[in-house]
């Protein structure tokens, strides 16, 4: 087999890496399928209900910061941090990836949108956002970003409740922005889990194609 050419850790990375890539592939098919038969009225608008139940002025506030986080402006200032520090250090095919799966992830949302061209929500909006819904933005950047800065954290540190802490917060911090997204009014839930999905789906193939390279790199090396 292919796999045998690199080492175990590797070849568990892969493997695991494929089945999240398959489930996430399905999750966003399945919500893409049934958008098209429009048969998801009644998840997106119970959701929606129960989340915006909890509105008040504190809490618009907060969740505000958090879906700033995942806005185009705060992707491009933390992506540009990002490209230093690794530079810095040297980490040419990772700032490679980095760039290739951030941009990327934005370009194929906007793709994406355009081809399903789905109407925002008109539920309550407390912040007014332009172009279509499906699938959200913020929630399909922000899961490559995060995800991209978790991967490289969790290289970085050696305890592995360290890794295990930041995997967590980053992981929580994605999910809030998803979440702030449906609160605000400018997101169906559906929306939000097929950005996960996609998002999922593009963060999963630049990894699984980074560690090939640096692998065989580190091959040739010895």
């Amino acid at each position: 087999m292919m796999l045998k050419q690199f080492t175990s850790s590797t070849q568990r990375f892969i493997m695991y890496a494929f089945c999240m890539l398959f489930f996430s592939i399905f999750i966003f098919w399945k919500f893409a399928d049934t958008l098209v038969e429009e048969e998801l009225h009644t998840f997106d608008i119970t959701i929606i209900d129960w989340i915006q139940s909890f509105i008040s002025d504190k809490l618009t506030k907060i969740l505000e910061t958090l879906t700033f986080l995942g806005s185009a402006k705060a992707v491009i200032a933390i992506s540009i941090l990002i490209i230093i520090l690794m530079l810095f250090n040297k980490k040419w095919w990772e700032t490679l990836f980095f760039v290739v799966a951030v941009l990327g992830s934005s370009l194929f949302n906007l793709l994406l949108k355009f081809i399903f061209q789905r109407t925002r929500p008109s539920i309550h909006p407390l912040i007014t956002e332009t172009g279509y819904s499906f699938p959200s933005g913020h929630s399909m950047v922000s899961f490559v970003l995060y995800g991209m800065i978790t991967y490289f954290l969790v290289l970085f540190y050696v305890k592995r409740f360290v890794k295990i802490i930041t995997i967590l917060f980053f992981s929580l911090l994605v999910l809030l922005i998803g979440i702030s997204r449906i609160y605000l009014g400018v997101h169906y839930p559906s929306d939000v889990l097929a950005g996960f999905a996609v998002g999922g789906t593009w963060l999963i193939i630049c990894l699984i194609v980074l560690k090939i390279i640096l692998e065989n790199r580190q091959g040739n090396m010895e």
